[in-house]
């Protein structure tokens, strides 16, 4: 599964220490879900980064190719 974490967030200007501080999810969890590291990411955690980037956790996955 893809994530555009790291899309939104370059759209947002925002650094991950910055999402760091705003999520509440750690820096290294960040980069983990950018750089496609971590499997399964719990419902609490997308919701803590989308709140924080001012989106809605579907935006944050990549859409299927049709």
């Amino acid at each position: 599964m893809g994530y555009r974490l790291r899309e939104i967030r370059e759209e947002r200007k925002m650094t991950q220490e910055e999402l760091e501080r705003k999520s509440g999810v750690s820096r290294q969890t960040i980069s983990a879900i950018e750089n496609d590291r971590m499997g399964n990411v719990m419902v609490g955690t997308l919701m803590a980064l989308a709140n924080a980037l001012d989106t809605t956790i579907d935006s944050l996955f990549f859409e299927k190719a049709v």
